[in-house]
């Protein structure tokens, strides 16, 4: 099983993922209203302090062929879109895509599925980021056609297990579900206690 942890803010948190082996490090780009939306120098510092075998994902909103571009040249392997497709994705710019979904878009899915720059689809609850859980019978039986099943909305060490063995995602994907309580920021501890219920047998 693999496993994305998404809204990084500081280079220390790279820290916890290289302990704990994660596969993909999630950033917020271009997003002021989130609270986990960071500048380009600081995604630079975060990519640079992780394992080269962790590969960074730029998260963002409907972005521009502008923004993409930036997103490429600081050194991104992947960018992970919300909302709605650029009009004009930059030719020479070669950044396989995750696409993220609401539950509500799925009736969508099928145009996506004809982008072959498009590598997995990020099934995320009605509210994105909002930490809530959605009804996996909605994604579990999906024909993605071999591309990458993401799972997220709402998942925390304490439901990954249930929700690896019920609907078979190819990677997890967790926020809000390991981060302190009372504070911003990644909470090392919780981090390993998802990965180790995401990947137990």
């Amino acid at each position: 099983m693999k496993v994305k942890i998404c809204g990084l803010t500081r280079p220390s948190e790279a820290k916890y993922l290289n302990e704990n082996h994660v596969d993909y490090a999630g950033m917020v780009l271009f997003c002021p209203k989130s609270k986990r939306n960071i500048s380009t120098d600081l995604a630079k510092e975060i990519i640079s302090s992780l394992d080269p075998s962790v590969r960074s994902v730029a998260v963002t909103v409907s972005p521009n062929a502008g923004q993409i571009r930036t997103i490429y040249d600081a050194g991104f392997d992947y960018i992970q879109i919300h909302g709605s497709f650029p009009n004009h994705f930059p030719a020479d710019v070669n950044l396989p895509i995750f696409k993220a979904f609401n539950v509500n878009d799925l009736p969508m899915l099928g145009q996506y599925l004809l982008n072959d720059a498009i590598k997995g689809f990020v099934m995320d609850a009605h509210t994105p980021g909002s930490g809530k859980t959605f009804d996996w019978d909605l994604v579990k039986d999906l024909d993605l056609n071999g591309r990458l099943l993401i799972l997220a909305g709402g998942l925390d060490p304490s439901n990954v297990k249930n929700a690896v063995s019920y609907v078979h995602p190819d990677v997890v994907d967790v926020s809000t579900g390991v981060e302190f309580d009372d504070r911003p920021g990644k909470d090392p501890e919780k981090i390993k206690a998802f990965v180790s219920s995401a990947c137990s047998p």
